[in-house]
């Protein structure tokens, strides 16, 4: 999935971590996130996020 990281933090700007996965989705919703990012947030491990950087780490994975 082609998302940039610049996109990505402009949906989820103002989020407040930790952040589950559940979290991002509902969140990136909320924002008007197009249906390829929110899939990309979909396709992510069930857990926690404590930090942005972690979170892209965890996006860097599913590429």
């Amino acid at each position: 999935m082609a998302v940039s990281g610049t996109e990505l933090q402009e949906y989820l700007a103002g989020l407040d971590y930790p952040a589950s996965r559940e979290d991002l989705v509902r969140w990136g919703q909320e924002n008007g996130a197009s249906t390829e990012v929110l899939q990309m947030l979909r396709a992510l491990p069930a857990e926690e996020f404590s930090s942005p950087t972690e979170l892209s780490q965890a996006l860097s994975g599913l590429a």
